[in-house]
């Protein structure tokens, strides 16, 4: 399947915030319908009242933001849209990213609402782990959780802007009934990432807002652990990781295996 089967998935979602846990059994299984049944495609162009990929990002309110981007200009609109969806495939395919990153990157597994691991493209309402190269919570067993709220595309190869963006959330563990929040960042925080072509340039982004430390709610280790591991992102080292990422989903090659 590649990115233009890509099931519309733009309905509202179930979130998980301050620490409450949502029931997403419903939304996992229209995901799965749509998957199944592989004959949706992408949102089409809504011309003037389609927002811009920056417009789509959630607002700064508290904490710390942090924006992580690579860009790559082609020579026509024909090999700059190719980029853009084989961009697109990438970004959606969570289990890959650490091929994408390079040595040295976490691990990222995408799974159900309750913690399954899966296979094929993300899509709202799924989540996935991230096993970081550093000592991990207690909340999430050694790995952070994330849900995907939001998954929006737009545009086509004839507008002048398209993208494909997706924001996710710190969960808690989807694996227990606990609800503590299992990542060092509170769930005030999100990541969106975004591939995007603008003209002849296409780009990918990791873009950090309401960046907080995890330091309420949760057990002793994990309230210095998340403290000391936010503070590190604070500090810069949480970059090398994004900035891999997002170099890659441009540049990686899949015949070598390589981001050029």
């Amino acid at each position: 399947m590649g990115f233009e089967d890509y099931p519309k998935l733009l309905q509202p979602t179930y979130a998980c915030r301050h620490g409450t846990r949502r029931k997403l059994t419903e939304a996992a299984a229209v995901v799965g319908s749509i998957f199944k049944s592989a004959q949706t495609t992408l949102m089409p162009n809504r011309s003037l009242s389609m927002k811009t990929a920056e417009e789509q990002l959630p607002a700064q309110e508290t904490g710390r933001s942090t924006d992580f981007t690579h860009e790559r200009a082609y020579d026509d609109l024909k090999q700059a849209h190719q980029a853009f969806k084989r961009a697109a495939e990438r970004l959606l395919s969570i289990n890959h990213w650490d091929e994408y990153a390079g040595p040295g990157s976490a691990r990222f597994t995408l799974t159900n609402n309750l913690g399954d691991e899966l296979s094929g493209f993300a899509a709202q309402g799924f989540y996935f782990s991230i096993d970081l190269p550093a000592p991990g919570s207690d909340a999430g067993d050694g790995l952070e959780w994330v849900m995907i709220e939001r998954v929006v595309s737009e545009g086509n190869a004839k507008t002048a802007e398209e993208y494909l963006l997706m924001t996710v959330r710190p969960v808690p563990d989807p694996r227990k009934a606990d609800a503590t929040i299992a990542h060092f960042f509170d769930d005030v925080s999100t990541s969106t990432f975004i591939v995007r072509r603008d003209g002849l340039a296409v780009s990918a982004g990791a873009h950090g807002r309401n960046e907080t430390p995890n330091n309420s709610d949760v057990d002793l280790h994990d309230k210095i652990r998340n403290t000391a591991v936010a503070l590190m992102a604070r500090v810069g080292l949480s970059g090398p990781q994004w900035e891999k990422l997002v170099k890659g989903l441009i540049e990686y090659n899949e015949d070598d295996g390589k981001a050029t």
